[in-house]
């Protein structure tokens, strides 16, 4: 639950990770933009000008790590304490031993591992200190901080943010655990450089992904005398399934829903089948991307192509009757078939016009012409009167007022020239013609 104690403290039993795991700034890999010569965290822990702060980004990264480096660089105490295991209870301990560290002149950083875990009560027993300056609070969330964090704690704290390894990054710390004594420096593993490569592809910018497999194909590698040789059949027994980067509820839920939805926005269907593709092979309900999929059909097609949301309720009644992996097949074919449609957001747009004036003008009463008149009564009270059933007319046609008196004349739905709609333009406009040289005077009307 609280750990306090040597930093970097080793066993022989501890994974590759965390035999190797850097203790200077001079050996952390990766973070450049925040961490090269002259960039705003490497002079701030320079000048041991360190406040609270909220490292985010994806596992893997070296938030831990970065913290004991701050920790050790700038001489505080250092307190590890998980989100995970611990309560208001053990919050209050700690808080009490950072103060009598305070009195006495010394600084404690308090680095809290998946802070976001944390209920919004813990999260408040941290501000008193923290504002008093007790503890320097370093968060770590793989969750965007400003929807798990609280507002009065986030105010209080910098945030950085920590990027995923590059492939090349990836290769430089797996050659480093190959020649480090805390690694394998020790033994002679033959490893070609297209393995390393393929490692630190399969790793995903996760560098304890990529250190863990690369431990467990020199364990599994053939013994040549003192040898060990890793083959490609090693790294494929390591690799066999891809961990993809994915929460179903977090933000890469919603970055990836959109990227799809951008993708075939953008016309681009081999983008959006890629990130269809990501999102199903992550363990993404089918029927939620359906969803999305006849969402966009309307919003981003309408009328341009009527046929795109017939395919899309297709697709998605066949995610409903078959599921994965066989409906992922018509999931691509909605997608691919969306991609190439032509665009409109005429409808949206109509949609979201006619939004605003319902809201600002809730107490806009039907037109009397228009309401239903089921008793004798409401027709007495001129229900229904002056009404044109349009079907009687020649032209099917009227030119009876279906707006309230003060949107009369409003538009929104604005057609573009796109695939059908140009059709829909057109008609839309015969019938505004029409209406135009057949409207009689108000009075007339009203009469």
């Amino acid at each position: 639950m609280l750990e306090q104690g040597t930093l970097f403290e080793q066993t022989a039993s501890q994974p590759l990770a965390a035999r190797i795991r850097p203790r200077t700034l001079e050996e952390y890999c990766g973070q450049k933009h925040l961490l090269g010569e002259g960039k705003i965290l490497r002079r701030l822990i320079e000048g041991d000008q360190i406040g609270s702060m909220i490292f985010w980004g994806p596992p893997g990264v070296g938030k831990t790590t970065l913290a004991r480096i701050i920790a050790q660089r700038t001489k505080a105490t250092f307190i590890d304490f998980s989100a995970v295991t611990s309560g208001i209870k053990e919050i209050k301990q700690v808080m009490e031993q950072a103060e009598k560290n305070r009195r006495f002149g010394g600084k404690t950083i308090l680095f809290v591992d998946e802070i976001h875990r944390f209920n919004k009560a813990q999260q408040d027993a941290f501000l008193p200190y923290v504002e008093k300056g007790s503890i320097i609070l370093i968060g770590a969330t793989t969750e965007n901080p400003s929807f798990e964090i609280n507002g009065a704690l986030l105010s209080r704290c910098k945030v950085f943010v920590l990027h995923e390894l590059s492939p090349d990054e990836l290769c430089e710390l797996l050659r480093h655990a190959l020649s480090d004594p805390r690694g394998f420096g020790n033994q002679e593993v033959e490893i070609g450089e297209d393995l390393i490569r393929a490692i630190a592809n399969f790793a995903n910018g996760d560098a304890r992904t990529a250190l863990s497999t690369l431990e467990m194909a020199v364990l599994n590698g053939t013994l040549d005398g003192t040898k060990t040789i890793v083959t490609a059949e090693d790294i494929e027994q390591c690799t066999s399934k891809k961990s993809l980067l994915y929460d179903k509820k977090g933000e890469e839920h919603y970055n990836l829903i959109s990227a799809l939805h951008k993708s075939m926005r953008n016309s681009d269907p081999d983008a959006a089948v890629y990130w269809l593709a990501r999102m199903l092979e992550a363990g993404e309900d089918p029927i939620y991307i359906a969803r999305r999929v006849t969402r966009f059909a309307s919003e981003d097609v309408g009328l341009a192509d009527p046929r795109a949301l017939e395919l899309s309720i297709a697709a998605f009644q066949a995610c409903r009757l078959i599921g994965m992996p066989e409906c992922s097949v018509h999931l691509t074919q909605a997608v691919v078939y969306l991609s190439l449609a032509p665009k409109s957001n005429a409808l949206y747009v109509a949609y979201e016009r006619a939004k605003k004036d319902a809201l600002t003008m809730l107490a806009e009463p039907v037109p009397l012409v228009i309401r239903n008149t089921p008793t004798k009564l409401m027709k007495e009270l001129d229900y229904g009167k002056g009404y044109q059933y349009a079907h009687d007319t020649a032209d099917k046609l009227t030119d009876m007022q279906c707006l309230p008196d003060s949107l009369a004349g409003r538009e929104y739905y604005s057609p573009t020239e796109e695939g059908l709609e140009g059709k829909f333009k057109n008609r839309l406009g015969e019938i505004k013609a029409w209406k135009a040289a057949h409207r009689r005077p108000a009075e007339q009307k009203n009469s």
